[in-house]
């Protein structure tokens, strides 16, 4: 925890002088609203490998964008090739920042490591980041210093346990979306029987201690792998085998010694433990189990990551919806738009935002 209180914490000094993580609780209850980015090699591609639109695989009517290593199939070796492509030249940690105050909004999340494991930040632990690309550019320490600077909170969000790269990671036996279905092993992967997962444990927790020790105070590490802990639980005796073998209790302690005021998430909860719950889309009746909830979901119709095949991207009168919707439980909503490939947003996003922020401005917050 940085000796002075953080900018985004401002108006509780008091208690978090006392009490950090009960002022973060706090600061979070009051936020309502926060801007989600998921950059990074997925968005190159935006949904299309050799000329073909790729879908999911399990849902011939789902297109995918940050998914599409997994249901495209795509070789290892091959997809990393697209770090070689990656310039994020118009990445602007700046305009996004401002678009986010345009908003209204009180904090941003960027996807610091997806589950192909390419990193937007400069780490000792792969090469396979930003700063080892054309870019040369560390994306998280761009975003941290423009969040301090203006006030706002910033959670890193980070891929837990589903790795479509690393060769210690847990393999497809923990079930159906750790890695890609290959009909043969990559070259890149190990035989499960000389998988180590203390070696990967070592590599989640270093990038953890990169994050919260090199750029300023972090309102939140959001950990997304869900999906993966529950259907290794399913096949090996309940959830509480895959926690403690990817020692999940271990990692929350050691995020708030490092942090006291760095809250934890884990999607729809995973110890039970968590600070506060975040659902994709819709709430599953999870606003009657905890009192901080917060819903995240897209402005296009369905991916997460850039998409140049979306159909239909939500106005500000749907957006206000879907505020709506979440204040109602009450829950904070994290709105989520995909940089294109240069790092630029889609103008019909950032203008569904600012027109976002006007209504608010405007109308007022839907009561929560």
């Amino acid at each position: 925890m940085p000796n002075r209180i953080p900018a985004y914490m401002s108006d509780f000094a008091g208690s978090c002088a006392s009490s950090p993580r009960t002022a973060a609780r706090e600061w979070f209850a009051e936020a309502k609203l926060g801007l989600f980015l998921h950059y990074g090699l997925y968005s190159i591609p935006g949904g299309e490998w050799n000329g073909q639109q790729v879908f999911n695989r399990n849902n011939a009517d789902q297109p995918v964008a940050e998914w599409i290593q997994f249901h495209g199939l795509i070789p290892v070796a091959d997809y990393a090739k697209l770090k070689d492509s990656f310039t994020a030249e118009k990445f602007d940690a700046d305009f996004i920042t401002d678009l986010a105050i345009e908003a209204e909004m009180k904090y941003v999340n960027i996807t610091t490591r997806h589950h192909d494991s390419f990193c937007l930040f400069e780490t000792a632990e792969t090469e396979f980041n930003s700063v080892n690309s054309p870019a040369r550019r560390d994306l998280v320490k761009e975003l941290a210093e423009q969040c301090q600077k203006k006030g706002l909170g910033l959670f890193l969000y980070y891929s837990h346990g589903r790795d479509w790269k690393h060769p210690h990671a847990p393999t497809r036996d923990w079930g159906g979306t750790a890695r890609p279905a290959y009909d043969q092993r990559p070259p890149e992967y190990l035989d499960d029987h000389d998988v180590d997962l203390g070696q990967y444990i070592s590599f989640l927790k270093s990038q953890i201690t990169e994050l919260l020790t090199h750029y300023g105070p972090i309102a939140g590490i959001w950990l997304d792998g869900e999906g993966v802990l529950k259907k290794y639980g399913d096949l090996n005796g309940g959830l509480d085998n895959a926690i403690e073998l990817l020692q999940v209790h271990e990692l929350y302690e050691h995020i708030r010694n490092l942090q006291p005021q760095c809250l934890v998430s884990y999607k729809q909860g995973v110890t039970g433990t968590e600070d506060f719950l975040t659902p994709e889309r819709t709430h599953f009746g999870l606003g009657d189990k905890t009192d901080l909830l917060e819903i995240n979901t897209t402005i296009q119709e369905h991916s997460w990551g850039y998409n140049k095949y979306t159909r239909h991207r939500k106005d500000a009168e749907e957006l206000m919806d879907t505020l709506r919707m979440a204040r109602t439980l009450p829950a904070n909503l994290l709105l989520n738009t995909g940089p294109r490939a240069d790092g630029s947003l889609v103008e019909e996003e950032v203008n569904a935002l600012r027109d976002l922020g006007h209504k608010i401005r405007n109308e007022g917050w839907p009561s929560g």
